[in-house]
């Protein structure tokens, strides 16, 4: 089967392209780059598009996909569009408001699938990172099983069809399947996942209540300033996978994508690269007879990709404790900044 038909189905009906393309940049990348990328990766046969409103981009992303639809290429009902909810908006007074914005700032009428981005909130307002005088990320409280209540009235207004969450631990997952008056389950939990960090436990957590894993970072993570640990291991460099891609004449970032899908996890693939755009739509050409397990990970635990804000949130999932700011990070916590202790292994299933 053409690789850009293969889709997994939701919990709520609707099915979900089993590779996706992720949005993000850094800030030093000029915003129309989103643009361009994003209408090469549906040229070459993504349907799957990852953003969100954190990345600051999804103007340009949404031109991208009304272009695409303009000159034929595709049909809305063909793209399958993720935004997210960012930690500023989790108020559930905010949740619709947020939504709309980025609707307004697409030009869609609907988003396929709205994910809470993180189960932990910062003081609301138009700041992506907000600081007090000191320079210290200002965090919120709120229950994010009323911030998902406002989704799912987002979901029945038909402003998302479907609706999930990212970054979330099985104990978090749980306190949502277990709220009173439950209307829709997530269909999804979007987790740093790759090689290095199986995320294996939480994997069967997920399957056990019909819920889709999707995994970012699946590629590693850039090099970027701030963000990880130079001293890790480049997961695309690794003898492992390395071998396996020899083996089979495919590059290294087609055998990591295959080892995710193989395992029944849907996957984003981030690159800003023409040639690796294009690439990485052919993962259907791998398989794992032997090699690479999908039940262990390559090197133990190791978080490569680093997240938002190094916060010690009464609601991080990952347990984060009071602890000054890692890796030698700057003192104010920003979008370059890392939520990760570097002695936490990323895992999202912690018992």
């Amino acid at each position: 089967m053409d690789p850009k038909y293969q889709r997994v189905k939701l919990n709520d009906g609707h099915f979900i392209p089993i590779l996706g393309f992720g949005t993000y940049a850094p800030e030093e990348v000029p915003k129309s780059e989103a643009l361009e990328v994003t209408q090469l990766a549906i040229e070459v046969g993504f349907r799957h598009i990852d953003c969100a409103h954190l990345y600051q981009n999804e103007e340009q992303v949404g031109q991208a996909i009304r272009s695409k639809i303009a000159d034929g290429t595709v049909k809305r009902e063909d793209i399958f569009y993720t935004s997210k909810l960012w930690s500023t908006s989790l108020q559930p007074e905010l949740v619709r408001p947020a939504l709309e914005k980025s609707l307004k700032n697409l030009q869609l009428d609907y988003v396929d699938l709205y994910i809470i981005h993180f189960p932990l909130a910062l003081k609301p307002g138009e700041e992506l990172f907000p600081k007090d005088e000191n320079g210290k990320v200002i965090y919120d409280s709120v229950d994010f099983c009323r911030t998902w209540e406002a989704l799912e009235t987002c979901k029945d207004a038909g402003l998302a069809k479907s609706i999930g969450v990212s970054n979330f631990n099985h104990k978090q997952l749980e306190k949502i399947l277990n709220k009173p008056g439950l209307k829709y389950k997530p269909v999804c939990n979007q987790v740093e996942c790759h090689p290095y960090l199986n995320q294996n436990k939480l994997l069967e957590f997920c399957k056990s209540h019909d819920i889709v894993l999707v995994a970012y970072g699946a590629l590693g993570s850039q090099r970027l300033k701030n963000w990880v640990n130079p001293n890790y291991p480049i997961l695309l460099e690794d003898p492992v996978i390395c071998a396996i891609a020899k083996k089979h004449k495919q590059t290294p970032a087609l055998v990591a994508l295959r080892y995710q899908i193989q395992r029944g996890v849907v996957v984003l693939a981030k690159s800003y690269n023409r040639k690796r755009i294009k690439e990485n739509m052919q993962w259907g050409k791998i398989l794992f007879p032997s090699g690479l397990r999908s039940d262990s990970p390559l090197l133990g635990n190791i978080t490569v990709h680093h997240g938002v804000t190094c916060i010690p949130h009464p609601h991080s999932p990952f347990h984060l404790p009071l602890h000054p700011i890692p890796l030698g990070l700057p003192s104010a916590p920003g979008p370059n900044t890392c939520l990760m202790h570097p002695t936490w292994a990323g895992d999202l299933f912690h018992t």
